[in-house]
């Protein structure tokens, strides 16, 4: 089994797929490694030699921040607008969509379940 950053790849899927199973590296970054590591993408994980997982290793060393690294950089980042009170450290202070979505309906992913206020009985006759 191949452990790279810290991640067990799954076995019986293709390398380039398999890689994305690592926070930090999606589709293109994949085959961007593969190639500077000189492993073809066809191949399984389960056939990967020691020597060819080393090279993807040091592939991935070399030019991505991944995993424990990349999350603590974007957790800084948040704080860091958090701090200094701009608009989008205020939204994500409060829950709410950063990136200009609206709240009036939708943005349940977001703000989570409803919470039905309880609806108010009107007094007839004193005004």
């Amino acid at each position: 089994m191949a452990r790279i950053s810290g991640v067990d790849l799954p076995r019986e899927k293709r390398v380039d797929i398999a890689l994305t199973y690592i926070y930090g590296i999606g589709r293109n970054s994949a085959q961007i490694i593969l190639q500077h590591a000189e492993v073809s993408s066809d191949i399984r994980v389960k056939d990967l030699t020691n020597d060819q997982v080393a090279k993807i290793r040091s592939a991935i060393a070399a030019d991505y921040k991944v995993e424990g690294a990349l999350r603590a950089e974007i957790g800084m980042n948040i704080k860091r607008l958090m701090d200094i009170g701009c608009y989008r450290g205020i939204r994500h202070r409060r829950g709410l969509p950063v990136r200009g979505q609206r709240t009036h309906t939708n943005a349940r992913t977001r703000r989570g379940r409803r919470k039905t206020i309880g609806g108010m009985k009107k007094v007839v006759g004193k005004q």
